[in-house]
């Protein structure tokens, strides 16, 4: 097989590759999470999440509401020092993040199928 046939079929199937690769990228939804924050806060916005009358009061009380915990799960760090992440059954995690300009620290427990919030922590302005 000649140089310039092997070297067509390289083209084609770079071509191809290279237009599947397009459309992926493209996809509003293609998320590429490789990092430990990135991946657990990816994990928590994928089950259903509970929480407390009480966290549901102290939102309510601040102003807060759903999109903002959702918020949170986007944006938020991931304190693994202040996590318990090989917690039997339910790791424990620490998220803290910046809501409408306050601090906002959570205490998330994840098990199999529900995410709950055990404690939330807002610095007053």
């Amino acid at each position: 097989m000649s140089f310039l046939k092997r070297l067509g079929f390289y083209l084609i199937g770079l071509a191809i590759g290279l237009i599947f690769l397009a459309f992926f990228l493209s996809r509003k939804n293609a998320q590429f999470c490789y990092l430990p924050n990135c991946r657990v806060l990816k994990e928590l916005r994928s089950k259903p999440l509970d929480y407390s009358a009480e966290i549901g009061r102290q939102f309510a009380e601040q102003g807060m509401d759903s999109t903002d915990i959702a918020e949170i799960f986007i944006d938020g760090d991931v304190n693994f020092k202040n996590s318990d992440t090989k917690a039997k059954p339910c790791p424990r995690y620490s998220i803290e993040a910046e809501i409408r300009s306050r601090p906002v620290a959570l205490s998330i427990k994840n098990c199999d199928s529900l995410v709950t919030i055990e404690s939330l922590q807002i610095t007053p302005q």
